[in-house]
């Protein structure tokens, strides 16, 4: 497969499971050779990743985070029915292989801030751009890999606070993102590009 063959495979899939034959140390390993490879401003390698599998993935989205999102939309009023439907999608979550909650060292930044003042307020944004590099590659990895689906979600900052207390993540490492995968059981749908001249300007 070639590497423009593995971006178009990967698609946000939300259909997934956990039947598959790959073993956990397999995908642990995948993983994290997938964020060591990803490039990051100045080498920083702010990334970081708490990796949850089976059993564990269900708690978190069934329990941590149902519960703590279900606080926040009766605190804003939202309708019964549609706190249902929130929490019978995040039962769909719950069914995924595996979910990575990706974050970023915010100690890692500042360092850069001190010591480069330059570019110092750059590197907020340049941490952000490699969370988005560490969930890209991760994602594609584990499609061209291992044929996953997965899909990418951001219930951060609504959860950080029971993320950390429960999976004893340091006050320093800021979630981006979690990202959930597993085997497919039904393929994403076909999907629409914009036009290139609306999208591109090519010169020379």
């Amino acid at each position: 497969m070639s590497f423009v063959e593995a971006l178009k495979n990967r698609r946000t899939i939300y259909a997934i499971n956990r039947n598959t034959e790959v073993a956990n140390d397999e995908i642990i390993a995948l993983i994290k050779e997938a964020v060591r490879q990803s490039p990051s401003a100045f080498n920083s390698q702010t990334s970081r990743a708490v990796i949850l599998l089976d059993d564990e993935v269900s708690s978190f989205w069934n329990e941590l985070v149902a519960t703590d999102l279900e606080a926040t939309m009766k605190e804003q009023g939202v309708p019964a029915e549609a706190i249902a439907a929130t929490k019978e999608k995040l039962a769909g979550f719950g069914q995924a292989k595996g979910t990575i909650l990706f974050f970023e060292d915010q100690d890692v930044v500042k360092g850069l801030q001190e010591n480069f003042p330059l570019y110092a307020e750059n590197f907020p944004f340049w941490s952000e751009q490699s969370t988005g590099i560490v969930s890209i590659n991760t994602w594609t990895a584990l499609s061209a890999e291992f044929g996953f689906g997965a899909n990418l979600q951001h219930y951060n900052p609504v959860i950080d606070a029971s993320v950390a207390a429960k999976y004893g993540v340091p006050a320093n490492w800021k979630l981006r993102g979690q990202l959930n995968f597993g085997a497919i059981e039904a393929p994403a749908g076909d999907k629409e590009y914009m036009a290139d001249e609306d999208r591109f300007k090519v010169f020379g």
